[in-house]
């Protein structure tokens, strides 16, 4: 896995050669080459700011000359009318940049908007709110950097730095007790140090991973909380917990009163609304 900063240089290079093609005819036909000017982010509706670090970093990779006056920070608590920051330089420039900034952090600022009401709803209890891999294709972290920022936790970032074992792995691996023992003896040939999750899906399957031990953390998938709350008993501190599987913010605290560690939720990063916000020349 690339280091963040690459990733987001690659990101936005990528971004920029999809939006401008052969260039942005429109500025270029009707700004001139050297003309300088200032526009301000302005927020049209409440919400937790998110992104606005990347945006800096947008601003610099396309010209490092950009001055940006930071007013808000990544996490603050906004409301319509706010001003994020405000930022001068070449016009051109900052034209191309406009759509790319605004789309990354109304994105973002959605993700933390989302993900700031479920943290929410688990006020005083000691279950984290967690995402899945359900992120935006090439924005995955930008997508779990917003989670962040609202106020939940990061579940694996991707195939390479955990191993899940869901049910089709169990399926394929020819049972639960096989799952488990190849991936510590994967683990053991390789030297890899990785957590190691797997998912149950009724009680039998639980009885099996509590038999063959071996794990740091076990999924309830699809458990309702009266079976949450008996699973939980049954783990009693051996292992790490999480439910999952269609859990909504309207059942969230049911799950996080029966004692689980985590609930991975990943409506926190699809199906989620921009937070309206426009780049305004001032």
């Amino acid at each position: 896995m690339m280091d963040f900063e690459t990733y987001l240089n690659d990101f936005i290079d990528r971004c920029i050669k999809e939006d401008i093609g052969d260039g942005d005819h429109t500025s270029l036909s009707c700004i001139p080459a050297d003309a300088t000017g200032r526009a301000q982010l302005i927020i049209k509706e409440d919400g937790v700011l998110a992104g606005v670090e990347v945006a800096k970093k947008v601003f610099e990779h396309l010209d490092k000359d950009f001055k940006v006056e930071q007013l808000l920070n990544d996490g603050a608590r906004v409301k319509k009318g706010d001003i994020a920051f405000r930022v001068s330089g070449r016009t051109q420039t900052l034209l191309l940049a406009e759509r790319l900034v605004l789309n990354i952090m109304q994105h973002m600022s959605g993700i933390a908007t989302q993900t700031a009401k479920y943290v929410e709803k688990l006020k005083g209890l000691k279950t984290n709110v967690i995402d899945t891999r359900k992120t935006t294709p090439g924005m995955r972290l930008l997508d779990k950097m917003a989670v962040k920022i609202g106020g939940g936790g990061n579940h694996r970032i991707g195939l390479f730095d955990m191993i899940l074992l869901k049910d089709n792995h169990v399926d394929f691996a020819g049972g639960i007790d096989k799952a488990i023992l190849r991936a510590k003896d994967y683990l053991k040939k390789t030297g890899k140090d990785l957590k190691i999750e797997i998912e149950v899906r009724n009680f039998d399957e639980l009885e099996q991973v509590l038999k063959v031990g071996g794990v740091d953390r076990i999924m309830l998938d699809n458990f309702t909380p009266k079976n949450t709350r008996e699973a939980v008993k049954r783990i009693a501190g051996k292992y790490e917990t999480e439910s999952s599987g269609g859990i909504t913010i309207d059942t969230l605290r049911d799950y996080a009163e029966c004692g689980v560690d985590f609930i991975s939720v990943g409506a926190l990063t699809h199906h989620v609304g921009s937070l309206d916000m426009s780049l305004k020349a001032y």
